[in-house]
């Protein structure tokens, strides 16, 4: 009788049988975490295309005085200012990054205050006082453009909410002046200017 070096019947079956699932069990992890190191590296090559900038419709230019805040609101519900400081012009986002809450102009402060927790941005979005300075927070701001006197806000495709036959980027069929809004829907009116 033949010594078995595992102690029994069939041992040196149940040795292969545990050498095979154990093999492809390392087989099965190598190529999983191949797997997952080639879905890391392809991100990082091929990363996600930014989505690009829908065009709306603000103001005529002549409309904005230098000095002064116009309250918008895209068609989405966001809530942006959008101000002019002479020739240039910024838009910021109205809400807070620090609890989303509705941030107001404060012209005899020449800065934007949150109430919530007393944030305080300037008249650049930089978060200056409150939780607002301590996070080193910026209210988000977003691209402007001139075209023949008119003045568009770059807004992306989720911020703006709309389907491409309201949301035009191009308006040249429309005539410009006052009270024509080329983007088709009807813009919020502000309670008056805010100065900058």
């Amino acid at each position: 009788m033949s010594e078995n070096p595992d102690g029994g019947p069939g041992g040196e079956e149940r040795r292969s049988f545990l050498s095979r699932v154990s093999g492809v069990a390392m087989i099965g992890g190598l190529v999983s975490g191949y797997g997952a190191f080639v879905h890391i590296a392809g991100r990082f090559l091929y990363p996600a295309r930014k989505p690009e900038a829908r065009w709306l419709y603000v103001a005529r230019v002549a409309d904005v005085a230098p000095g002064t805040a116009l309250a918008f609101q895209t068609p989405g519900g966001s809530r942006i200012t959008v101000a002019r400081r002479g020739d240039d012009f910024i838009a910021l986002s109205s809400i807070c990054p620090h609890l989303g809450c509705q941030v107001r102009w404060e012209a005899q402060h020449e800065r934007f205050f949150c109430p919530c927790h007393n944030g305080v941005f300037d008249a650049t979005g930089k978060g200056t006082g409150g939780p607002p300075k301590d996070a080193d927070q910026s209210l988000s701001t977003f691209p402007l453009k001139v075209d023949r006197g008119l003045l568009y806000i770059g807004l992306t495709e989720e911020v703006a909410e709309l389907d491409d036959d309201v949301l035009r980027e191009d308006s040249r069929d429309a005539p410009p002046g006052p009270g024509h809004d080329p983007c088709l829907f009807e813009r919020p009116r502000c309670d008056g200017e805010w100065r900058v």
